[in-house]
């Protein structure tokens, strides 16, 4: 049955069941949309006909801050824009940072910054996977995904002294090196963790509201996963075998030995299956990791200009005391070339790009961020159109839109 055109407010119609389209506001205040963003529902009765996101709720400027702050203090700004997978940010930065500066990092940085990363992605898979069973009425599921990330933040705490927003990377290197504390830890999570997983697949895997509430809801095509720009996991459930940490290898992520999870169904249901088996892979990469960390600095030489020495070389040589005095005090210590580079990485979301331009100051000229988040929030309408009302919850969840990056 085709739907009604609107009415204007003043035709006598309006009376008249279904005879126009309602307009709902979703958010930005609602507890299933999970952060400040808006949606504008066009229904007909429960159908959604159309929907209009909205950003801007944060005005957070982070990209012109880019520009104010030299590329050190940037990484405080890169946790909070998406702030389930702080330490990823960090690495995306950073990692632009030292290819417009030329600069290679150590072999234990390297291994130290794939088990940061690797750790977020298992936090905020929890946290969107949790989510969406929340919002689906799985409560217990919720508490079982919530659990293991207090762990994890443990091990941040070990790792940098702070749970939540990191701040972990340096250019060239790390703010503290891994104590052995902090590696038993991550061996402990390593071998507790599995089980949890087991207990949350059995909880909802073959859950029948579950799987009803999930299964053949926003359907995205390989086609059009791939014109619309979206990648990670919503990428991947959708039968895009696309991992940049296995196509563009980063950070030695050739050295590890994981499967990149693809689904065909490209619904809900495959989106949340693709994050269950993607956290499998983030244990078997970081148990490679932690097995095989290399020895030595995790900060590139006192030479180099570019990284806070060690305390020790601080206190007793006047090379190192010199390279803290410019670095901390001068801004001298960065000899940046005037040139642009885009440097990506494999987040828990999907691609997250940064673009640095230089112009020979301690600073960007040009911070530009290509978050997931924004391309994937753009997905909605398409996806929702044609369902139900209910139906919204569903689909937003299984996206993992964060606010941070949307308003930048």
């Amino acid at each position: 049955m085709p739907l009604t055109p609107e009415i204007p407010p003043g035709d006598l119609r309006r009376d008249e069941p279904r005879a126009y389209l309602w307009t709902l506001n979703f958010g930005p205040q609602h507890p299933a949309t999970h952060t400040t963003l808006r949606i504008v529902l066009k229904l007909d009765g429960e159908r959604v006909v159309d929907a209009m996101p909205e950003i801007g709720y944060l005005h957070s400027g982070f990209e012109k801050l880019g520009e104010h702050l030299d590329f050190n203090q940037y990484v405080t700004i890169t946790d909070r824009m998406n702030y389930c997978s702080a330490a990823a940010n960090n690495v995306a930065w950073h990692m632009a940072v030292e290819r417009l500066l030329g600069i290679e990092v150590t072999p234990r940085c390297r291994y130290l910054r794939v088990i940061a990363a690797e750790l977020s992605r298992i936090a905020d898979h929890l946290v969107c996977n949790g989510a969406v069973g929340l919002d689906t009425g799985a409560f217990t599921y919720f508490v079982y995904a919530f659990n293991p990330r207090e762990p994890i933040y443990d091990i941040f705490e070990a790792l940098c002294g702070a749970r939540f927003t990191t701040s972990y990377t340096r250019v060239g290197g790390l703010a503290h090196d891994a104590t052995p504390e902090a590696i038993d830890m991550i061996r402990l999570f390593l071998r507790e963790f599995p089980r949890t997983l087991d207990d949350m697949e059995r909880l909802l895997d073959r859950n029948r509201i579950f799987v009803d509430r999930t299964k053949g809801v926003g359907v995205l095509s390989r086609e059009e996963a791939i014109n619309r720009g979206a990648s990670g996991p919503i990428a991947r459930a959708s039968g895009v075998a696309r991992d940049l940490r296995r196509d563009e290898p980063y950070l030695g992520y050739d050295e590890f030995n994981f499967d990149v999870i693809c689904a065909t169904g490209g619904d809900c249901y495959a989106r949340y299956l693709v994050r269950m088996a993607e956290m499998r892979e983030s244990l078997k990469i970081v148990h490679q990791a932690i097995e095989n960390l290399p020895g030595g600095p995790v900060n590139v030489g006192v030479g180099e200009r570019t990284a806070l020495p060690d305390k020790r070389a601080v206190h007793s040589t006047i090379e190192g005391l010199i390279t803290h005095f410019e670095l901390s005090m001068t801004n001298r210590g960065f000899e940046v070339p005037c040139e642009e580079v885009y440097s990506a990485i494999e987040s828990p979301s999907g691609e997250l790009g940064f673009y640095v331009v230089g112009d020979g100051s301690p600073r960007a000229y040009r911070a530009r961020t290509r978050p997931p988040s924004l391309v994937h929030f753009s997905l909605f309408p398409h996806l929702i159109r044609g369902h139900r009302l209910s139906d919204v919850v569903a689909v937003l969840g299984s996206l993992n839109v964060i606010a941070g990056e949307l308003d930048r």
